[in-house]
């Protein structure tokens, strides 16, 4: 598994897009796991795609994305915890998250403060757009945990459970604040290594990597 840094740099800003679905960060010095800490990594299980409508590349666009399908910022705005870094290959080195997103139940914004009190959903967004691979496709982490009683936890087989709730839905038609999507998914493997080595919580998950392709209606 690669070396995964304690010092990461700042996360750069989603503005760009270059006519490319994703370069893969393992064939450019990156990884597909994001930095855990302790040496071990959450896989990268979601990527939305380049050649998705620019506009939800952006920061604004991907949460509005994000609201579209179920997911709202944080309590509050409020984050509980340490930031994650991932390196993407891109010439960025460890990059920390862009932002945590998390279930929001049906009520966008303040629906996020019952899944931190009783688990749900949640992922990590890091872009992939240094000099070296600038695709602008957000890589996220997904998994489902456990609630606040049991630390937040990932729950058994989260990481398989988390993505697959994700693409679910994704797919089709959605909607938020007067913007209307179109996603196609495909899965994807070969991008990571099946099992749980080196996975955080010793979780296995199964290898597949979700592509999603998003289109502003």
């Amino acid at each position: 598994m690669p070396y995964l840094a304690l010092n990461p740099v700042s996360s750069p800003t989603i503005d760009k897009q270059s006519g490319i679905a994703y370069y893969n960060p393992t064939t450019k010095g990156g990884s597909m796991l994001m930095n855990a800490g302790d040496g071990y990594g959450e896989p990268m299980n979601v990527i939305i795609s380049g050649l998705s409508s620019p506009a939800v590349l952006t920061l604004h666009g991907a949460i509005n994305f994000a609201r579209a399908i179920g997911f709202s910022e944080e309590c509050f705005g409020l984050h509980l915890g340490g930031y994650m870094s991932a390196d993407l290959g891109d010439g960025n080195g460890w990059v920390n998250q862009t932002i945590e997103l998390r279930q929001d139940y049906g009520v966008a914004g303040g629906g996020t403060c019952l899944e931190s009190l009783v688990g749900g959903n949640h992922f990590r967004i890091f872009v992939q757009n240094g000099t070296a691979a600038d695709s602008g496709a957000l890589f996220l982490a997904v998994s489902r945990e456990e609630p606040v009683t049991k630390n937040h936890d990932i729950v058994p087989d989260g990481y398989n459970i988390g993505r697959d709730q994700l693409a679910s839905a994704a797919v089709g038609e959605t909607w938020f604040a007067g913007v209307k999507y179109y996603t196609t998914a495909k899965n994807v493997t070969g991008l990571l290594a099946a099992g749980a080595d080196g996975i955080n919580h010793g979780i296995a998950q199964d290898g597949i990597v979700t592509l999603l392709t998003v289109t502003i209606d």
